[in-house]
């Protein structure tokens, strides 16, 4: 075979190669850049049993995908519930003397606008009221709520735009009297910028 035979082979064979890598690349869209696509693991608190195996009078402080912060005696207030928004438990917040924290990280595009939505309830009653609820977004804090009376579950939107290929999502809450709810997160990407204030 002459030389600019097999030259013009191997160059056709890889132009074809880059030409189908082109294509497939264009076709492809990661979990992150996929409009409408879950992000947040487990947002809903259903995989973990409500009681804790291990002990039958306790409850269960697992919270898979999810990472506790804070202070050991609050953190151990964050458990599974029975009073859920949707399904059958929600996440007790029930740190009593500081705040606790719950994270996820998860993955973004740079530049790619994102939806985070959340349920909140809070079951303390003047003149018992002395709660704190707040969300952070990438390590910045974007929503405070404090001294919330009793309420049901209640949706919070909050819009932003991504600064890295991972964002962490976190909550802090702090209830010296009752209980704090958080249930049904959920995290996609929007389709175009939103009108609502953008955080990032």
């Amino acid at each position: 075979m002459k030389f600019t035979k097999k030259l013009s082979i191997i160059v056709c064979s890889l132009s074809t190669a880059l030409l189908h890598t082109a294509v497939i690349t264009n076709t492809y869209k990661s979990a992150a850049e996929a409009t409408g696509r879950e992000l947040v693991k487990n947002g809903g608190f259903e995989i973990d049993p409500l009681a804790d195996p291990n002990n039958p009078n306790g409850v269960n402080p697992n919270v898979t995908g999810w990472l506790k912060s804070g202070n050991p005696v609050d953190i151990a207030g964050i458990t599974i519930s029975n009073f859920p928004h949707s399904g059958n438990q929600g996440l007790s917040l029930g740190a009593f003397s500081g705040i606790s924290y719950i994270s996820q990280t998860i993955p973004t595009v740079v530049g790619r606008h994102y939806q985070l939505t959340y349920y909140f309830a809070s079951i303390e009653e003047a003149p018992d009221l002395k709660n704190k609820f707040q969300v952070f977004i990438g390590g910045k804090k974007v929503f405070v709520k404090k001294d919330t009376p009793f309420q049901h579950y209640t949706q919070y939107t909050l819009d932003f735009k991504a600064k890295a290929t991972s964002t962490e999502i976190k909550f802090g809450s702090q209830a010296k009297y009752a209980f704090l709810y958080l249930d049904d997160v959920s995290v996609k990407a929007t389709p175009e910028q939103s009108r609502r204030k953008q955080w990032g």
